[in-house]
């Protein structure tokens, strides 16, 4: 069974920092573009960066220059290093193969606050 576990969530200040981390099942992990996705209160759940299988990136527009996307296939390991948080990242974020097909994890929360 496919399987996706992050972590790393938190309560920041706003210009705080965060890395997050995501297991995944091999199976997935070694094929597959990965991204990550987040949920805020209210609202749908939106993409927030792609990274292939080759390393390549791609960053939704309010968060270019701040996340920092990558992956480390030895270890089926996604991260992302979030900087310079602001208020409106706070969210549940998630990750996934891209587009997302397989079952979500429970998520980490991710809340910026003074």
């Amino acid at each position: 069974q496919v399987q996706l576990v992050e972590s790393g969530g938190g309560l920041v200040q706003p210009g705080g920092s965060l890395r997050l981390s995501c297991a995944a099942s091999g199976s997935i992990f070694s094929n597959d573009a990965m991204g990550w996705y987040r949920q805020a209160p209210g609202k749908q759940r939106e993409w927030v960066a792609k990274i292939t299988t080759g390393g390549r990136s791609v960053y939704r527009d309010s968060v270019k220059g701040r996340f920092t996307i990558s992956r480390d296939n030895a270890k089926n390991t996604l991260y992302l290093q979030v900087d310079r948080l602001k208020p409106e990242d706070t969210a549940v974020y998630y990750c996934n193969v891209v587009p997302a097909t397989i079952s979500w994890g429970q998520g980490t929360q991710v809340t910026v606050s003074s």
